[in-house]
């Protein structure tokens, strides 16, 4: 159940960038998707933990996420590691 819960808070932290000023365009600009390909692939799960890993790269973005989500931050970092490319899963 938790990969399902990651992708669930993955979508969700996708959804805050795009709320955020600026957080999307700063995370496809270094992702190198075209928003195009991110409306294709925003359900993969590589993608998702592209998203997760952005999130845990900036620490002020981080917060405001766990904080309008009502999470501890080492909850997304615990739930990260259940999504490819984590050295963890």
């Amino acid at each position: 159940m938790e990969a399902r819960d990651a992708e669930i808070l993955a979508l969700k932290a996708l959804r805050f960038l795009a709320e955020s000023d600026g957080g999307l365009n700063r995370f496809v600009a270094g992702s190198g998707l075209a928003a195009a390909d991110l409306r294709r692939l925003a359900r993969e799960p590589e993608t998702l933990a592209a998203v997760m890993d952005f999130l845990l790269s900036d620490e002020g973005l981080l917060l405001q996420f766990c904080q309008a989500e009502e999470l501890d931050p080492r909850a997304v970092q615990r739930l990260r590691a259940q999504l490819p490319g984590s050295e963890a899963a």
